[in-house]
């Protein structure tokens, strides 16, 4: 069990597009090990590698306890509706705000043994979804808000 170091605000890292996974490697499955630690010490529901400091395209999502999701360049195939809820982000603590989203998503990826998986959510998961991808590609939940920047103190 490792702790990984979450990057916040205005590390330049945070808005680099990640590089797709092309092997999966004991280096991918330790790198996926220790986010799922670091997002359960952090009392998260999402972590990208690029907010652990790895410029991969790797994410891992728990909104249902017990279930993570592992997921290596994910890639969302489909959406439709729209929701407007509050988002936060490990990389940027204490602030939130509503952003929209889509209501339901279609994701497609890898997982550890290299097998494609297809993966449908709503709601959260949705949200979760959009938010992690997001983040692969430099983009932070401040670039989608519909409301102003909440701080909580």
């Amino acid at each position: 069990m490792a702790y990984l170091k979450i990057i916040h605000e205005g590390d330049p890292m945070l808005r680099q597009t990640s590089r797709p996974v092309t092997e999966i490697t004991p280096r991918i499955l330790q790198l996926l090990d220790d986010m799922t630690d670091t997002m359960h010490r952090a009392n998260g529901c999402g972590l990208a590698a690029v907010q652990v400091g790895v410029l991969r395209r790797v994410v891992v999502i728990e909104v249902e306890e017990g279930k993570t999701l592992e997921l290596i360049n994910p890639k969302i195939v489909s959406w439709s509706g729209e929701q407007c809820e509050v988002e936060g982000c490990l990389s940027l603590p204490k602030k939130w705000g509503k952003t929209r989203r889509p209501k339901a998503v279609v994701v497609r990826a890898l997982n550890r043994r290299g097998e494609e998986v297809e993966y449908r959510g709503e709601d959260l998961l949705a949200r979760a979804f959009c938010h992690e991808i997001d983040h692969l590609d430099g983009k932070l939940f401040t670039d989608v808000l519909v409301g102003k920047l909440e701080y909580e103190d």
